[in-house]
This record gives structure tokens, C-alpha cells and sequence, in this order.
């Protein structure tokens, strides 16, 4: 039997998801019993260089000595993918190799050294300039830029964006490419010779969300929920505080390394006790999580709202879904920003095997909705408790979801 292997070669500018893409798509892989290896060239540097190299002027291609270095690098990297793919008897390989390789005289560079009809480039794409401006700043809070102000380090990156932009070329005339948006889980275009190996598995898990664990968190008890009030800014209720430090203590094990939420301070404080039996977490609140705007009834009853406002109790009654409150919002003109935001929760987790959303009860029903089927008509009625959590994981080959007691 002849040995399948693959060389599959990362192209985008910083901050567009590669590392991301990269190491979901190798344990995806893995889990196909395909030996993957990646080989990083900012690893690499950062771990052979005895000097600093994050400073952007690094990067400047008229930097000549930096460039020589940083191909040296490129190359040392090149020939341990080679090693990898040769040595042992695994008849499946696949060797990632995951770095900018914007410019065409790199990707030449690294063609001359390989079998071309065993190599496929992915380019990731990204031009939302909202997730890039996040992306830099999650990336400029490590350890390589711990001698710098977080603004300076900022500045620096985009710095560093600025000189491979000069030298981008977006791919053209290679054999086999794919480029992908990153953001949306969508192949832009392709061009690929059909007799790769692996190529069907590698292009659904492009536009497959890749999830070990998504922990779906309603906020705990607020002075609206006991009052059966909609909307608003509560604060949790002295119950809630204790449902709170429950899920504290419930997740305290598992490393919760970004709690997202709404903007609303019931989801945040929720989140705040959970943060406290972390060691290490960080909270992200996203306006696209807040609740569903109730309009001119924000902060009534669902009496009050009956009684005063018979019409548009009556009328939400008749289609939950597609009902819009005066003023305000329905389920269905929530659709595009909950989607947005659960775009921005998987772009922004990196490799984290552990994700958690602290939401509402409308916004968790739509987000719950999002990744399995549902008719519209139906995802108003999704039960979501707050004594309760959904446990999401989704791979190329199953979901599931579960309803999980805490406390």
C-alpha cells in the first residue's frame, strides 16, 4: 500500500486565524487516525532566538539581517515537516506548516523542496476589522510582549502587519489551494488537484465549527425574574449570588480560560464568581448577547403587559418568533447579531478546549438554535433553566448536546 501523506501550507497576514485553523484542523485529523505534525515558525524563533523579535522593525523586509534570519528559520522549520512526513512506517501523514508565507518567493521557496502534487496551500481571510482589532489585542497579552505597555505592544503588531501587507500576494498560480474565510466558516474559492489525499476531509472541516466543550449558561436568579419582569439591568437576587458560587464551585476543575457575556451586569455577575475559582480567566462581554429589546414593554410584566397592552400580548402570543415588540425587538431580528456573536466566540477561543457564553434565556435559545436544527416557530419554547446549563461538543462526525444539573 503506497503511504498517503500531505503538506498543508498556512498563507494569510497575522491575525486572520491561522494558528486557529491550524491546530483544530491537526486534532481533527488526529481523531481520523492521520498522523499530523505542526510546525510553527514563531515557535521556532521564539525559542531558538537569543534576541528580542517581536519589535515590529523585525519584520521590515529592508531589515536584511532579520529577513536573513527569519529565512533560515523558515527553512529549519521546512526541513522538520520533511523529517516528520519520512521517518517511521505511519502510511497517514499530514505535516502543517503554519506561518504568514505571504510573499510569492517564500511559497517558491518552499515548492522547490516539495513533491508539488502532495502540497496544499489554505490562505485564511479575514477583513473584519472589529475581530482583528481582537485578535491583536488577546495575541499581544503573552509572554512575548510582557516587557511592553499592552498599547505599545498593540502598535507594534499592527506595525508588524503593516510590512507583510508590503510584501502579500494573495495565491494565484499554485497547483492546489484553498482560501477560506475564517470568520464565517466559508470556502471563497478553490483550486486543487482531485487526486490529494485527504483533501474531502480537510475541506469539511473548513466549513465545519469545531467545539470540545461549549458550556451555555443562563444567568443565575435576578429581582426582575422573581417580579416576572422582562428586560432591563438587574442585579442577581441573594439566591442568585448562592446559583452563582454554585457554578463556581461546578467548574472550578475545568480551566475556563474566557467566560463571554452580554453587557447586561446580571450576566457579568454571574460570571465574576466563576472567574474567582478560575486561575486564569478573562471576561468578554458582547453587546450581541444582550437580551431581546422589549421595547415599550422593557421592564413591565407579563401581566402588566396582558392587561395594559392586550394587543401586543395577544399578537406575540399568535407568533412568538416573528414578533417584534413597539420599539424593540423579536427573535427573528435577533437572528444576525447573535450569529455574529457566536462567530466571535469560536474565532477568539484559540485552542481553548473549554468555552462558556453566560447569556439570557432568549439570546441561549437562539444560540442553541444556531447549531442545532430547529423551526423558527419552535426556538421561543427551547427550555433554558437557570438552576441548568447546555454541554455543547461538535465535531465532522456527531453533536451533542446535553441539559446538565449544577450544585
Amino acid at each position: 500500500m503506497t503511504n498517503e501523506f500531505l503538506y498543508v501550507i498556512m498563507v494569510g497576514l497575522p491575525a486572520r486565524g491561522k494558528s486557529t485553523l491550524t491546530g483544530k484542523l491537526s486534532e481533527s485529523l488526529r481523531r481520523d487516525g492521520i498522523s499530523t505534525g505542526i510546525f510553527n515558525n514563531g515557535d521556532l524563533r521564539r525559542r531558538l532566538s537569543k534576541e528580542n523579535t517581536s519589535y515590529p522593525e523585525f519584520f521590515n523586509p529592508k531589515n536584511k539581517a532579520a529577513a536573513a534570519l527569519r529565512e533560515r528559520y523558515a527553512i529549519m522549520n521546512l526541513n522538520h515537516a520533511k523529517a516528520f512526513i519520512e521517518r517511521g512506517r505511519r502510511r497517514k501523514k499530514v505535516a502543517i506548516i503554519d506561518a504568514a508565507n505571504v510573499s510569492a518567493k517564500r511559497r517558491r521557496m518552499l515548492l522547490s523542496a516539495l513533491p508539488e502534487d502532495r502540497v496544499l496551500f489554505i490562505e485564511c481571510i479575514n477583513n473584519d476589522e472589529e475581530i482583528i482589532e481582537a485578535n491583536i489585542r488577546y495575541k499581544v497579552d503573552t509572554p512575548e510582549f510582557a516587557n511592553i505597555t499592552k498599547k505599545a505592544a498593540i502598535a507594534g503588531f499592527k506595525k508588524r502587519i503593516s510590512y507583510y501587507e508590503g510584501i502579500y500576494r494573495p495565491l494565484h498560480r499554485e497547483q492546489s489551494f484553498i482560501k477560506v474565510d475564517t470568520f464565517n466558516y466559508r470556502i471563497l474559492s478553490q483550486k486543487v488537484n482531485g487526486g490529494m489525499p485527504f483533501l474531502d476531509r480537510i475541506r469539511d472541516f473548513l466549513v465545519t465549527p469545531f467545539i470540545k466543550n461549549l458550556y451555555l449558561i443562563r444567568h443565575a436568579e435576578t429581582f426582575f425574574n422573581l417580579r416576572d419582569r422582562i428586560g432591563g439591568n438587574s442585579r442577581l437576587t441573594p439566591d442568585g449570588l448562592a446559583q452563582a458560587r454554585g457554578l463556581a464551585r461546578h467548574f472550578a476543575n475545568r480551566k475556563i480560560p474566557l467566560i463571554f457575556t452580554s453587557a447586561l451586569q446580571r450576566t457579568i455577575q454571574t460570571s465574576k464568581a466563576i472567574k474567582e475559582a478560575q486561575q486564569d480567566c478573562r471576561i468578554l462581554p458582547f453587546p450581541e448577547f444582550n437580551e431581546i429589546n422589549g421595547g415599550v414593554c422593557e421592564g413591565m410584566s407579563y401581566m402588566e403587559i396582558r392587561e395594559t397592552m392586550p394587543e401586543v400580548a395577544e399578537s406575540r402570543k399568535r407568533n412568538k418568533y416573528y414578533y417584534v415588540y413597539p420599539g424593540g425587538e423579536g427573535y427573528v431580528s435577533m437572528e444576525e447579531r447573535i450569529e455574529r456573536g457566536i462567530k466571535k466566540v469560536l474565532y477568539l477561543s484559540k485552542y481553548s478546549d473549554n468555552i462558556m457564553i453566560v447569556g439570557h434565556r432568549a439570546v441561549n435559545r437562539m444560540i442553541l438554535s444556531y447549531f442545532v436544527y430547529k423551526r423558527r416557530e419552535d426556538v421561543p419554547y427551547i427550555y433554558i433553566p437557570q438552576d441548568r446549563y447546555y454541554h455543547i461538543r461538535i465535531s465532522q462526525n456527531k453533536k451533542v448536546f446535553e441539559l446538565k444539573k449544577f450544585g
